[in-house]
């Protein structure tokens, strides 16, 4: 697989781990084959995992390498199976977000233009908000009409930080401190 794909079904979420970050501990979920939820903990929307989860470190290695690989700046699209859960459209947001290439940047209004949803970007930045898989799938790419950067559920510095990743510019996520 060249990049991150939408599974074919609903996965039902078994698994969950945290692992550590320069942005902060990131919740993973997933289904043992699939990612079905990237969170930063201390960000907004972030799930309590259900007891009845199992605690699947083993099940999440692929994504905590590539996750490492990517806030070292070493990678620059995903290859791993998602399966968000989500509305119709919402899903068709989150599959439009992995359009956007890396170092890029969108607005609301193009992401609901490229969509075939002219007029619908505040229904797009709903859907963005609500994207389980951040990171993964791009919602930080997608910024404000003015070029401002607006919400994340990570939160705006970490916005910040992900778009200077992918430009180029210095920051603090590159180098031996990245996801242990």
């Amino acid at each position: 697989m060249t990049s991150a794909a939408f599974a074919p079904h609903q996965a039902v979420t078994s698994h969950w781990t945290v692992v550590p970050s320069p942005m902060g501990d990131i919740l993973l979920l997933g289904d043992g084959e699939a990612l079905t939820g990237l969170y930063f903990t201390q960000g907004r929307h972030v799930p309590e995992p259900d007891p009845a989860l199992k605690r699947g470190d083993e099940c999440f290695q692929e994504a905590r390498l590539q996750l490492a690989a990517y806030l070292r700046g070493e990678l620059q699209r995903f290859s791993l199976l998602l399966s968000p859960r989500g509305t119709p459209f919402q899903l068709r947001v989150w599959e439009a977000l992995l359009a956007i290439p890396y170092g890029r940047t969108e607005t609301y209004g193009d992401l609901a233009l490229r969509i075939g949803r002219e007029g619908a970007a505040r229904a797009v930045g709903r859907a963005n908000a609500l994207n389980p898989i951040s990171i993964v799938v791009p919602c930080h790419r997608v910024i404000g009409q003015d070029g401002s950067l607006t919400g994340y559920g990570g939160g705006l510095q970490a916005k910040s930080r992900l778009l200077a990743l992918e430009s180029g510019v210095k920051s603090d996520l590159g180098g031996p401190g990245g996801l242990r």
